[in-house]
């Protein structure tokens, strides 16, 4: 059987039995002979636990069996939530299995760009791999091009576009655009990885990939119109909480730093969002709307 058909049946079992909320095995087996998926054939117990494994490693996914109703549901919902490797890939696929179904209507998809800076994917994820030293050429727009040696550290996607985390020769540690990158070179060197090191909480106070020295800030936002059920399906940051709810606006906090990636954001939103506190950032938020209008006046 060929991977994508065996990753479509991994991603159908998750899919179902996340709707369904918790099915026996026989109840499983009715919906999957029903399926394309299944090619016309029964599941096999044996196949399921292989499934099941394979969708623990792939995924993190559980998929547990509870004793009384021998009912088999996702023992952990959160995995399906969270910004992990696995819960990406699983969307991925999933989006990637709707879609080559889809490819009849496909004059009706309409799609975003693909990331920009994939062609140096790889190359990167092996050097990070195996903590060799990779050897840039990057140009910033507007400014003059340079070569530098650094250690690769983590791969971040944001906003369609690639970024590497890394600790250059300064020992200071710099995010490169993928594709600003104008040539790469794996290099025979290898570094130590910090064995506390982690991507997630490093990017954790943070806002997008600009992580510059700003304090962890408590800051209060004022949703209104729209924008209150439209930061509850979809957080800015995971430290949101919601404070206050009245018909004509919520009131949302963070623990974040304000860099500007995150201001750009509130701005983004215009009138659906006033930051209330600290009283420095509704300042630096009012500034920066009266320059805005400057340059329309």
């Amino acid at each position: 059987m060929k991977h994508s058909q065996i990753f479509r049946q991994y991603i159908w079992i998750i899919n179902t039995l996340r709707g369904c909320g918790g099915l026996t095995f026989e109840e499983l087996n009715q919906k999957w002979k029903a399926e394309d998926v299944s090619r016309g054939k029964p599941l096999q117990r044996s196949s399921f636990n292989r499934h099941r494994d394979a969708i623990l490693e792939m995924f993190g996914i559980i998929i547990d069996c509870d004793l009384r109703t021998y009912k088999y549901y996702i023992g952990n919902q959160k995995a399906l939530e969270d910004d992990s490797l696995e819960r990406w890939i699983y969307s991925t696929l999933t989006v990637h299995g709707a879609l080559s179904e889809g490819a009849s209507v496909k004059e009706r998809l309409v799609l975003e760009n693909a990331p920009a800076g994939e062609r140096y994917l790889d190359m990167m994820i092996h050097a990070i791999r195996c903590n060799h030293r990779l050897r840039i050429g990057y140009q910033k727009f507007q400014a003059e091009g340079y070569e530098k040696t650094v250690c690769p550290y983590a791969l971040k996607l944001f906003r369609q576009r690639w970024y590497l985390l890394a600790r250059n020769d300064e020992d200071q540690m710099r995010i490169y655009a993928l594709d600003r990158i104008t040539s790469l070179c794996l290099t025979e060197e290898t570094f130590e990885m910090p064995a506390d090191f982690s991507a997630q909480k490093y990017f954790s106070e943070y806002f997008g990939v600009l992580t510059t020295e700003i304090p962890l800030t408590h800051v209060v936002v004022r949703a209104h119109k729209w924008m209150p059920d439209y930061l509850r399906t979809l957080p800015l940051h995971h430290s949101q909480r919601e404070l206050q709810s009245t018909p004509d606006y919520t009131d949302f906090s963070y623990d974040i730093r304000p860099t500007s990636d995150f201001l750009g954001e509130l701005m983004r939103h215009s009138v659906g969002i006033e930051v209330l506190e600290p009283g420095e950032l509704r300042e630096k938020m009012k500034k920066m709307l009266v320059d805005t209008l400057e340059r329309y006046s």
